[in-house]
């Protein structure tokens, strides 16, 4: 019998010399020779490992012009980190979503929304909440607004209301009833004290970009 046939007369070779078998064994062989390489050496397969989120870390606030040391969890929003980390319970958790507006502070004139904010965001930026928007022991003349119109009745949003009508007068977003309806959207009154808070915003605003130029 011819060494290139099996007993069932089957050609392992063709005629051009190829094999199939050594072709397949060898094939195979390469494959495994790295996979064997690196589960020999020293510490083959360990993955990095993640860094545990809960871990505290430092943060440097710089809240109504005085710089906070933390220690906290780096997921700590801007909210929580005011309220029960430094102590400063203005700014208000309404829905927690960022959908009404109560948590609003200024982080470098701008509003934002704390409670969607991690403090680690705000590292070293002036953050303004309501408690350091009067100067000198005055109240802000917005704030003082508020109580003139009686832009407010049960208070729990007011605080949020009042940082965000500064930051709408300062964006200049105060030359209309219409503007001040629709810059002031997102913040929300469940007493309802909307036409008050846009008559506050009126009278705040002269005096507001007054002290702006």
């Amino acid at each position: 019998m011819d060494d290139k046939t099996d007993p069932r007369g089957k050609n392992q070779q063709s005629s051009s010399g190829f094999d199939r078998r050594a072709f397949v064994a060898g094939a195979v062989g390469s494959a495994v020779m790295p996979l064997t390489a690196r589960a020999a050496a020293p510490g083959a397969g360990a993955l990095p490992t993640a860094q545990d989120p809960s871990l505290p870390v430092p943060v440097n606030l710089r809240v109504n012009g005085a710089n906070k040391s933390l220690t906290i969890d780096a997921r700590t929003t801007l909210l929580d980190a005011l309220r029960e980390h430094i102590g400063l319970t203005g700014s208000k958790k309404g829905c927690d979503h960022g959908q009404c507006g109560a948590c609003t502070v200024l982080i470098e004139g701008r509003r934002v929304l704390s409670c969607l904010t991690l403090a680690l965001v705000a590292q070293d930026q002036d953050v303004v909440t309501i408690e350091g928007l009067g100067e000198s022991g005055k109240l802000h003349p917005m704030q003082q607004a508020f109580i003139d119109q009686d832009a407010f009745q049960c208070g729990y949003c007011t605080p949020g209301q009042i940082m965000s009508a500064v930051a709408c007068v300062k964006e200049g977003h105060a030359g209309s009833e219409g503007d001040i309806r629709e810059y002031m959207s997102g913040n929300i009154c469940r007493c309802a004290a909307y036409p008050n808070i846009v008559a506050a915003v009126q009278q705040a605003a002269p005096a507001i970009l007054q002290q702006k130029g």
